[in-house]
């Protein structure tokens, strides 16, 4: 069976595995695990950001992240297909107490105009304000496709001009760094506080790391903590983070080779396939998710009429090329 349903269906490999069993570790709870110390260092640095915290799942780093700059009665604007506001089941809302308001783009872009339209200032007792504005790169939904750093930089001196803050979801920013060769901080340096995923593309098994300024990091740890997501002796889930990052970050252009095979095999067009993810329009998807599986492919519908194939690690080019005449028929 070839799974294509997600990159985060991965397994460690040897190697990985070989780092963990050998990893320093301490109570992470206490500050003291060496290893998470060191991923959250080097992390940080790769992003050009002050600090970073490690946390077990993206939908935590995400829901860290956003409630550092979105308060109770509050709202975030986002793209309407945004992960935090499809995928992360409603945690914003019943977590923070924000609001969320949405524009729409057929890639998941940013719309400046739209989100001018959109913007709330604070406006007395009456009216919910816009505290910040959340985008995602590369988009998920909207097919693996990265924003333009242009648009993120307009975005951020608008953002300036009327005092209102960034969040990045850059669960798969290494893929959208590996797609263009704009290095992390470029993109990173859009935005106030971002989240970014090693158990996805990279291939480690646990966890995502929320960066920021020091007193934002330092809050999301207390936060970290009052959800239930302390942990103690973590460094052997720290140490795949940085295997992952020194051994899976070029060879994500493989997986985005293998995506525009399939996605050519598929009657879509490869040019629109950014990085590892293609998203098809079927007329009913469940029963081509049913098909693929029948004849050893797994996808994922995410929407009545939309099936999801995405490559990682665990897939390689013979497989990409098997999956590909599987779906071709289909």
């Amino acid at each position: 069976m070839i799974d294509l349903r997600s990159d985060t269906l991965t397994r460690p490999t040897e190697g990985m595995r070989a780092a963990m069993a050998r990893a320093e570790v301490g109570d992470d709870v206490f500050g003291e695990d060496p290893t998470v110390l060191a991923l959250q260092e080097r992390v940080a640095d790769l992003l050009g950001h002050e600090a970073a915290l490690f946390t077990p799942t993206g939908s935590m780093a995400n829901l860290l992240a956003v409630r550092s700059l979105v308060g109770a009665g509050q709202e975030v604007l986002c793209e309407s297909s945004a992960h935090i506001a499809r995928a992360e089941l409603g945690a914003h809302g019943a977590y923070t107490g924000l609001t969320m308001r949405t524009w729409t783009h057929p890639r998941g872009g940013v719309d400046l105009p739209a989100l001018q339209r959109l913007f709330a200032p604070d406006m007395g007792p009456f009216f919910v304000a816009t505290a910040a504005i959340s985008v995602e790169n590369t988009h998920n939904f909207a097919g693996g496709t990265v924003l333009p750093l242009a648009d993120l930089q307009a975005l951020r001196a608008w953002a300036d001009e009327v005092g209102t803050r960034i969040h990045l979801d850059g669960a798969r920013l290494w893929n959208a760094q590996v797609a263009t060769g704009v290095p992390l901080r470029d993109y990173a340096g859009a935005a106030d506080v971002l989240a970014v995923c090693l158990s996805k593309g990279l291939g480690a098994p646990v966890g995502s790391l929320v960066g920021g300024g020091a007193d934002a990091i330092a809050e999301a740890r207390v936060w970290r903590k009052r959800m239930g997501g302390g942990m103690r002796q973590v460094g052997v889930l720290a140490a795949a983070g940085l295997y992952a990052l020194d051994h899976h970050v070029e060879r994500l252009a493989e997986d985005h080779a293998h995506a525009r095979l399939l996605a050519e095999a598929c009657g879509v067009d490869p040019a629109g396939v950014d990085t590892n993810i293609v998203v098809l329009e079927r007329a009913d998807a469940p029963a081509y998710v049913a098909a693929a599986a029948e004849a050893g492919v797994r996808v994922s519908a995410v929407g009545p009429t939309t099936v999801r194939l995405v490559t990682h690690l665990d897939v390689t080019r013979a497989d990409a090329e098997r999956a590909a005449a599987v779906l071709a028929r289909l």
